[in-house]
């Protein structure tokens, strides 16, 4: 009789921990995937600018191709990217865009007109504020992936992962050097005003939002 209520109390004890352990795994990959969306969000804004981005610069730098059509090249990638869903295809690509956008504004820096333009500022600050929400995603998100991957890697919630499908995720990693859009200084040219004409253009320093 007492051999049979500890062999009851303890498959009720291992019922317990199986319960907790898979919910605690499904909250964490819910979490997880919550966060993942909200990187997806602000990464499908940045696309959306770059298009009228491009067309703004075009109008006043026709002839620097070069850049704007690999700003153009490392959109299209990063949107091809992003349609996967995985941080291990989204990053590379993200990672090229913002690098390829850092080369956009270095050049704008030569162009006082351009830089005079309000849909070009305007765009700008709007480009800044979606990389500053991206990495507040991307932090929120690597702490979770970091939790869930942790729990997966847990006894006894490792046998319960095998037995329940769930699997680790990657991190969401950004190159420190190329992860912002350079804030372009505005100052050079009073009121927004373009720089003397028959001069040189005015340079400003450009530096990491």
């Amino acid at each position: 009789m007492i051999i049979g209520i500890v062999v009851a109390a303890l498959v009720v004890v291992l019922v317990l921990v199986g319960v907790l352990g898979y919910n605690s795994l499904v909250r964490g990959r819910n979490r997880t995937q919550e966060a993942w969306s909200q990187i997806d969000v602000e990464l499908k804004r940045r696309h959306d600018l770059i298009p009228n981005l491009v067309e703004t610069v075009r109008g006043y730098a026709s002839h620097e191709r070069g850049t704007l059509d690999e700003v153009t090249r490392a959109r299209a990638a990063a949107v091809s990217a992003g349609a996967t869903g995985t941080p291990d295809a989204v990053a590379p690509a993200e990672n090229r865009l913002a690098l390829s956008l850092r080369s956009l504004f270095a050049v704008a820096e030569n162009y006082p007109q351009l830089r005079a333009v309000e849909s070009f500022r305007q765009l700008q600050e709007e480009l800044t504020a979606t990389e500053d929400k991206i990495e507040f995603a991307r932090r929120y998100y690597n702490g979770s992936a970091r939790d869930y991957d942790i729990a997966l890697q847990t006894f006894p919630r490792n046998l319960i992962a095998g037995m329940g499908g769930f699997h680790p995720v990657a991190f969401f990693e950004a190159n420190g050097a190329d992860r912002a859009v350079p804030r372009v200084d505005f100052s050079s040219a009073p009121g927004g005003a373009p720089g003397p004409a028959g001069g040189p253009p005015p340079t400003a320093p450009i530096s990491d939002a």
